[in-house]
């Protein structure tokens, strides 16, 4: 098959979150398996600085209301000659410092930034002679794709090829005035509440899910749960409507980035049968965080973006009462500003058990999977969650709470039988995540048991073979 891949970013290009991780890794294991991809995403000012040798393609002329827009097109580096990568350059639009706006805020012309890239890709594919069978778009940024297929492009012969549109997360739905209507270039028939209107304003994320021919989410666990009020976000009965058209695929997990046996980012690597890195990883850990190093105590980390979505509103309140707990805790990320004072505070508070850098660093990020005993992810949903398939095979333990992709990826650790990788909690509530905690620190207290346990975490497979042959079944059903 020829496959579009329609993406905001991907790995190593752009990242924000684990669109980019999916972005990166899924296309590559397609064409592993004979596939022709194509994959899409805007020439972002980091793509540029990263690949100062860039070469262009051609140029464009992309429609954008009534007047038109140049761009251009320009080749990436690719890990397999069945994937091409191709950046839609227009500077005015993506030459930013960053991809959507800074730090909890978006770009006010993020609409129209995304409905000229929707449009260029499909202009694109006039330009390159494409011959697309399926048009795989994803989240709200690319989500006019389908629709432009089943509308404006819906009579022209290179453009026959179905549609997939995978919900990575319902909560970023691309919300705009109705005023850009116009820029769509799509008639006002379309701007109705079977279509793309939403409360009177314009829902591009609403568009991809009435328009594609199928649509799936990021785990089994999600695509059902978003047909409820509690994670629908208001459009659970527009996905109740194509609900037999709504297929659930787990993420997989690039073990070339992510295997602590040969991982870059650590210098002190391990595997099953010889774990002595990571407890080297572990003391170098807390000296990277400042705080004192305690053997006997659990040390629990966090790499996230610091926003209520991942639970953080649990956590506050639970590390007010921190002596209570015997373990440490080390929290990586950025976001809500009141979130980073918070958890600021707390370090300062209690500079033995609780350490906080604000920001993203990739090499921290890999020493925390490394070096932690426990990886906490207690979120109020989780289309998917990457970092529990992470830490499973950094011999890290997931303590999780059972929604979404953190639900089908983690299995409770059952004592009599010896199975199950992690730790689960059901309720949204900060004493149900003492508790969780509670039991994971017991357990760590018993080595035989705790040794089986990360035993069986590093030999599980979220591998990116089987997902991606899951994507294929898929594309057969609907090309």
């Amino acid at each position: 098959m020829n496959i579009l891949f329609a993406v905001s970013e991907a790995t190593p290009f752009a990242k924000t979150g684990g669109l980019a991780d999916v972005a990166g890794a899924l296309p590559t294991a397609l064409a592993m398996r004979g596939h022709q991809v194509h994959l899409f995403l805007p020439l972002y000012r980091e793509i540029k600085e990263r690949e100062p040798e860039l070469r262009e393609l051609a140029t464009l002329n992309v429609p954008l209301g009534k007047e038109s827009v140049s761009g251009a097109l320009v080749n990436l580096a690719a890990k397999h000659p069945n994937l091409t990568i191709t950046a839609i350059r227009q500077d005015d639009f993506f030459d930013r410092p960053f991809l959507y706006g800074p730090a909890g805020k978006e770009y006010p012309d993020n609409g129209k930034r995304f409905i000229f890239y929707c449009r260029a890709v499909l202009e694109a594919v006039t330009t390159l002679d494409l011959k697309i069978d399926i048009y795989h778009a994803h989240d709200w940024q690319t989500a006019l794709i389908p629709v432009y297929l089943k509308t404006l492009y819906k009579d022209l012969p290179l453009y026959q090829g179905k549609s997939l549109f995978t919900i990575h997360n319902l909560g970023y739905q691309g919300i705009q005035e109705k005023k850009l209507m116009p820029l769509t270039g799509l008639d006002w028939k379309e701007f109705t509440f079977e279509r793309l209107e939403y409360f009177d304003q314009l829902n591009l994320l609403k568009g991809g899910l009435v328009y594609a021919d199928a649509l799936n989410t990021v785990s089994q666990a999600y695509s059902r749960e978003i047909l409820l009020p509690e994670f629908g976000f208001g459009l659970e009965p527009v996905l109740q409507q194509r609900q037999d058209n709504l297929f659930g695929i787990l993420n997989g997990v690039d073990y070339e980035e992510w295997n602590p046996a040969d991982d870059p980012f650590i210098k002190n690597h391990f595997r099953i049968g010889r774990m002595a890195g990571k407890k080297s990883c572990k003391t170098k850990l807390v000296s990277a965080f400042n705080l004192p190093h305690e053997e006997r105590l659990p040390l629990i980390g966090m790499v996230s973006r610091l926003v209520t979505q991942k639970g953080f509103d649990l956590i506050l309140p639970l590390l007010k009462k921190i002596t209570e707990i015997k373990a440490q805790f080390i929290f990586l990320g950025t976001g809500d500003p009141e979130i980073e004072k918070a958890l600021a505070n707390a370090a300062r508070q209690h500079p033995a058990q609780i350490a906080f850098m604000r920001g993203y660093d990739n090499h921290l990020a890999h020493l925390i999977e490394a070096g932690a005993d426990i990886f906490m992810m207690p979120s109020h949903y989780e289309p998917c969650g990457l970092n529990q398939m992470y830490s499973l095979r950094y011999g890290t333990i997931p303590l999780v709470r059972a929604v979404g992709g953190l639900d089908d990826s983690i299995t409770s650790f059952n004592l009599e039988t010896g199975k199950g990788n992690g730790f689960k909690f059901d309720d949204y509530t900060t004493d149900a995540l003492k508790e969780a905690i509670k039991e994971a620190l017991q357990l760590y207290e018993k080595p035989q048991l705790w040794k089986k346990l990360r035993l069986n975490g590093m030999r599980s497979d979220f591998s990116w073979t089987q997902s991606a042959a899951k994507y294929e079944e898929l594309y057969e059903k609907i090309k």
